[in-house]
């Protein structure tokens, strides 16, 4: 089989002038895509850090995807960093993870990165709208750090957390090759494509899974993309009426956010069908969506962990079942196997029971994949998620550790204990809230202070979107914060206490 090295080589080497991708209604040629990844090469060889993990934090940018297909084919180790965070709190990435050069967007490089990077003697590579250049004062590696040696070299992604805490996941390049681009989830017709198919759209982020399955196979194969730097209803839009697709995706939280702009049903006749997943879907949502468009969801679920999905619903089973099956995620797909168990003893459970799922993803290996995710698989051997057992927070495709927000709380010398919650957003499905009691004898921090002092230590999407300060939060006879109480502090016209 073709390496993922000769595949991306291949695709940067296709003629100067052909179309690659469409940014913000400009298209960028294979020409351009080939000078960048070129200058990358050149920038990252002269550094010292050839062979070296490059963080690479992505955003979805012109520049951002032919420095991908560069670092692809120059077979460089690579660790996806989160883009949209402060400065400082960027900076605490890249000096947990210790790599030998960053590559990132020329306004990434805030003071604190470059503190960073010239006292821990990091390369660095900073990407312009389509072109890459080495940083002045950061254009070599000190030393390689002697653990980032491998045989084959490896993609990190963060994890959405379905098996635990987000943490790093590694994808060697056989794997990507072998799963992600020749044996991608796109529907048939879509594999093997080439200039005649509609531009595939590109949203979901690149230095996600979701984001891999979506870049690579279409650019690889001679499809052309359309780049979104975010979701928005109105990119979606624009995309579904200038190219008329036949088979569609979005977020989750997409799907709100399409009803809620009320566009018109006519504009998605195109589409047979629309997929989503990374995230739950308010059934109510669904049933609207596909009342409004009569365009079927096809649920899906999957996870970093199991190297994309491992259960999702088809157009077959939609004729099969009809609505019997409308809020299941489906049945696991070939290969894979899904049990439920108890999360007291492990023990499998029977059908219709609800208890924590284990997933087996024949792309992974044999074992048994605990998940955090509540859930029922029934008679039929459709999968029903129920949410989450560990209290994580699902904003739009993103999973949250109340803890995580909370120890960042904790950090503010006016705060003595935080306790977090989600709370029903109608666009996301769930939103961060944060109660908040403040040390004995002080006055209290204004919720903007609060947010300032968090956007410095986590990312954006940790901080949130409600606030309460409190003289002291509920607690149970045990002392145990009470978070039903605290949940109920943010119901509409419910004052703090």
């Amino acid at each position: 089989m073709t390496t993922l090295e000769q595949l991306c080589s291949s695709a940067l080497a296709n003629p100067a002038a052909q179309p690659a991708l469409e940014f913000e209604h400009e298209w960028f040629a294979w020409g351009a895509m080939h000078r960048v990844a070129g200058e990358l090469d050149a920038a990252l060889s002269a550094s010292g850090a050839a062979g070296g993990r490059v963080a690479f934090v992505a955003r979805n940018r012109p520049s951002a995807i032919a420095a991908l297909l560069g670092l692809l084919a120059r077979r460089s180790p690579i660790r996806m960093v989160y883009p949209f965070q402060s400065g400082p709190a960027l900076a605490g990435d890249l000096e947990r993870i210790k790599p030998a050069a960053v590559v990132a967007a020329q306004e990434d490089f805030s003071e604190a990165v470059a503190a960073l990077l010239a006292r821990e003697g990091i390369a660095a590579v900073g990407l312009t709208e389509m072109g890459a250049t080495a940083l002045p004062g950061l254009e070599h590696c000190r030393a390689l750090p002697a653990d980032q040696a491998s045989p084959e070299p490896l993609v990190e992604i963060l994890t959405s957390g379905t098996t635990g805490p987000p943490k790093p996941f590694p994808l060697d390049y056989g794997f990507i090759a072998r799963e992600i681009v020749a044996n991608s989830n796109l529907p048939p017709e879509l594999k093997g494509s080439g200039l005649d198919l509609p531009p595939a759209l590109l949203m979901f982020p690149v230095s996600n899974i979701s984001g891999l399955y979506s870049t690579l196979p279409p650019l690889l194969g001679g499809q052309r993309i359309v780049l979104l730097e975010r979701f928005t209803a109105e990119g979606w839009h624009d995309h579904l009426v200038r190219f008329r697709p036949r088979f569609g995706g979005m977020p989750p939280a997409g799907v709100q956010m399409v009803l809620d702009a009320d566009i018109p049903p006519e504009d998605l006749a195109c589409l047979q069908a629309l997929g989503t997943g990374a995230a739950p879907l308010d059934p109510g949502v669904k049933q609207a969506f596909e009342e409004r468009y009569g365009v079927p969801i096809l649920l899906s679920y999957g996870a970093t962990e199991f190297g994309g999905p491992v259960a999702r619903m088809t157009p077959e089973l939609i004729a099969q079942w009809g609505n019997e099956k409308a809020a299941s995620v489906g049945p696991a797909m070939p290969g894979a196997r899904l049990r439920v168990v108890d999360p007291d003893t492990g023990m499998e459970l029977a059908r219709g029971e609800e208890g924590l799922l284990e997933v087996v993803s024949p792309r992974i290996g044999p074992e048994w994949i605990r998940t955090s995710d509540l859930a029922v698989i029934d008679r039929d051997g459709f999968l029903y998620i129920r949410g989450r057992a560990d209290g994580a927070i699902m904003r739009g495709g993103f999973k949250l550790l109340p803890s995580v927000i909370e120890n960042a709380l904790l950090q503010h010398p006016l705060v003595s204990h935080a306790a977090v919650v989600g709370i029903p957003d109608r666009r996301l499905g769930q939103v961060p809230a944060a109660a908040v009691e403040c040390r004995p004898g002080t006055a209290h921090p204004s919720p903007e202070e609060l947010e300032a002092h968090l956007r410095d230590r986590v990312p954006a999407t940790h901080i949130p979107t409600a606030w309460r300060l409190v003289d002291a939060l509920p607690r149970t006879p045990s002392m145990k914060v009470d978070l039903p109480a605290v949940r109920r502090l943010f119901e509409p016209d419910r004052e703090p206490g």
